[in-house]
């Protein structure tokens, strides 16, 4: 079976977008400077073109969709970034991690990009060990009333956004011949749900993960995004879910979400709800982690 990857899902990169939201926003850029070209390998001009244009620009805003990551670009403190404006998106990828560092710290081992501010005050790094994440520009444009980077525009909206519709969701699912685990993880369907909180979730709504999704009422749906939503809202409360040291916020913390976790990665360990062993099974090269009492697997499931 493959071992499970931990990659930043909603919370984590929530927890990310607060601590550039209360430590970087609003300031000036005064340089940038690319440190290993694979971390901005998706701006095509190259490092010098996306140094150059960030220069002397502001970090407006910090904004989020799902796992996606991004800054409004204003040409002075929070200008509003209206359609056809500019964002710096970041991909944390598995490994990425933006840190807030006073200018005189010694650079990290995996340093890729350091964002120095016009008012000699603390830096924004983007460290990243295994330069599976990185940083590009991209134009905003408006969709629905929001104005999103082009490469996030078919995203849909997550389940923490005012504009999320659970009712939307509900008719799409029903209308689909899929196991309920997989139509979470589509990101066009609904966003920022990983694997972790998508277990946490089917648990806490006793759905097994192969559950199709033409087979769930609208109430059952509506339960399992309040499942969802509570979920990641514990951990946020919690700092996000820590396996290792790759996930950290932007004052270099770790979360401790993990120690809440009822399922996910506790194969073999009692199910908190009644005690039965908790099951491990294979999932697009994954793992999807369960209680055979509390969530049977269907018998027309969907594998």
């Amino acid at each position: 079976m493959v071992e499970d990857v931990f990659v930043p899902e909603l919370p984590e990169v929530e927890i990310v977008r607060r601590g550039v939201a209360e430590h970087a926003v609003g300031r000036k850029l005064s340089s940038v400077e690319v440190l290993h070209p694979r971390a901005v390998r998706r701006h095509v001009p190259g490092p010098d073109d996306l140094a150059g244009r960030l220069a002397g620009r502001c970090l407006s805003a910090a904004r989020r969709r799902g796992k996606y990551l991004w800054f409004e670009l204003g040409d002075e403190p929070r200008s509003a970034a209206l359609s056809g404006g500019e964002a710096l998106v970041v991909h944390l990828g598995m490994s990425g991690q933006l840190l807030v560092q006073p200018a005189d710290a010694p650079d990290e081992k995996h340093l890729r990009v350091r964002l120095r501010f016009a008012d000699g005050g603390p830096e924004l790094r983007f460290v990243d060990q295994r330069t599976f994440g990185g940083l590009h520009l991209a134009e905003l444009v408006e969709v629905d009333g929001i104005a999103l980077p082009k490469p996030v525009a078919h995203i849909a909206p997550d389940p923490l956004e005012a504009v999320f519709d659970v009712d939307a969701v509900a008719a799409r699912l029903r209308a689909r011949r899929s196991g309920i685990k997989r139509a979470l993880l589509d990101q066009s369907l609904v966003s920022g749900v990983g694997n972790i909180y998508a277990d946490e979730a089917l648990w806490r709504a006793k759905l097994h993960w192969a559950r199709p999704t033409e087979t769930l009422t609208r109430p059952k749906i509506r339960e399992l995004f309040e499942a969802v939503t509570a979920v990641m809202q514990e951990a946020l409360h919690a700092g996000g879910t820590s396996f290792d040291a790759l996930y950290v916020n932007v004052n270099g913390e770790s979360g401790y979400f993990d120690r809440s976790l009822a399922v996910y990665g506790q194969a073999g360990h009692p199910c908190p709800r009644c005690g039965a062993s908790i099951r491990r099974d294979a999932f697009m090269n994954r793992s999807s982690y369960t209680c055979p009492v509390c969530q049977p697997k269907p018998r027309n499931a969907h594998l």
